[in-house]
């Protein structure tokens, strides 16, 4: 790499962080006035146009805030742990294709921060689970109960939803046969992944709600119990940071889900600026999901906290190795048998697990005791 390399690949990040910041804004933006709609509320109309810079007003407001510091605290530790939060969250784009690429001074410059990493896959499960450090030791050095009851149920809650959104994205490793994010959007030229592989993206949905600590799981800032989770004791810009590391892993996801199940930025080609429109499928669809994830938060009630690990280790984990088996299956036995064996046999399986389903009797409820009425109470 020359100096203009250089030059290209800084640009590149520093377009892209401007980027996820502005994007943050408009998503934060969208959340309150999306569910001010669901809700027949006004939602935000006083900053700028229609509300829209609401966010920054926040931003300012919470930067020039006073930074409160409690004596407890363990500093250094106390000062890391929003870093730790935010910087994950950034470092997990980096993998993402947002479009194909334009030629700036004879030097192709693709839209991507890091188009030669192979394993694109692990980069971002190894992100993921370094954002969960920040908040654990956001709770631990807060030297306060509370923030550490929330920095241990945040823990336990991102570490088993993790399991779940892995075993989903080893369906797709395996159902597209490389770890290279580019590559998984070339194998979707003719069908999205969310089509063959919808009971792991269905999983994939459900755990990066949770991983992300969005509603129904936000068990972490459940207010009523925890006063506000692991950053009960942080204030000013520090608390800040994490209110854009959520917005941030919610933007991650959101785009991770795009590129392994929904094409990427694949979409009808236009002869007119061909480099754009790329980027503008990709945004379109990472909106429509976050869209779903407002739409979740506005919809559904916050989940109790013994149901919700139920759910995710004795529904989810299981389902997805199911699911693994079968994607294996449907891998490599046509290779083997030949694809017209398989099919039979599959639509053999198939009918007598519905055959079985439809005999199989049905749980009884126990009966249930009569009340006693006035007359023959005693």
């Amino acid at each position: 790499m020359d100096w203009l390399d250089w030059i290209l690949l800084v640009a590149r990040v520093v377009v892209v962080f401007v980027a996820l910041l502005v994007t943050v804004m408009v998503v934060v933006w969208m959340e309150r006035k999306v569910v001010a709609d669901m809700q027949n509320r006004i939602g935000p109309n006083r900053a700028g146009p229609f509300g829209i810079l609401i966010t920054l007003a926040d931003g300012i407001k919470l930067f020039l805030k006073e930074g409160v510091r409690p004596t407890n605290v363990d500093r250094p530790v106390y000062v890391l742990a929003p870093a730790l939060a935010v910087i994950p969250a950034f470092l997990a784009f980096a993998v993402v294709p947002f479009g194909t690429g334009i030629t700036v001074f004879h030097r192709f410059v693709p839209f991507q921060l890091a188009p030669n990493i192979g394993i694109g896959i692990l980069w971002v499960l190894a992100m993921t689970s370094i954002g969960v450090y920040g908040i654990v030791l956001a709770g631990w050095s807060s030297g306060s109960k509370y923030p550490l009851l929330g920095a241990i149920r945040s823990s336990a809650q991102m570490i088993s939803y993790e399991v779940g959104m892995g075993l989903a994205l080893v369906a797709v490793i395996m159902y597209s046969g490389t770890l290279s994010m580019t590559g998984i959007v070339a194998k979707q030229d003719h069908i999205w992944n969310a089509i063959p592989q919808a009971p792991a993206f269905i999983a994939y949905v459900i755990a990066s709600l949770a991983e992300t600590n969005r509603p129904p799981f936000d068990l972490p800032e459940a207010e009523t119990e925890l006063v506000a989770g692991y950053h009960t004791e942080y204030s000013g810009i520090k608390f800040a940071m994490f209110y854009l590391a959520e917005y941030l892993n919610m933007l991650t996801v959101s785009a991770i889900a795009v590129t392994l199940f929904l094409g990427g930025p694949r979409g009808p080609h236009i002869s007119f600026l061909p480099a754009l429109w790329p980027v503008v499928w990709f945004l379109l669809k990472v909106f429509a999901l976050i869209y779903v994830y407002i739409w979740v938060r506005a919809t559904m009630p916050r989940f109790r906290y013994d149901r919700l690990m139920r759910f995710g280790w004795k529904i989810l984990i299981p389902a997805g190795l199911v699911w693994i088996l079968f994607t294996g299956a449907v891998v490599v036995l046509p290779a083997e048998y030949g694809k017209g064996k398989f099919l039979t046999w599959t639509a053999i399986a198939i009918g007598v697990l519905l055959v079985l389903s439809a005999l199989w009797p049905a749980p009884k409820k126990p009966a249930e005791e009569p009340v006693p009425s006035e007359e023959t109470a005693p």
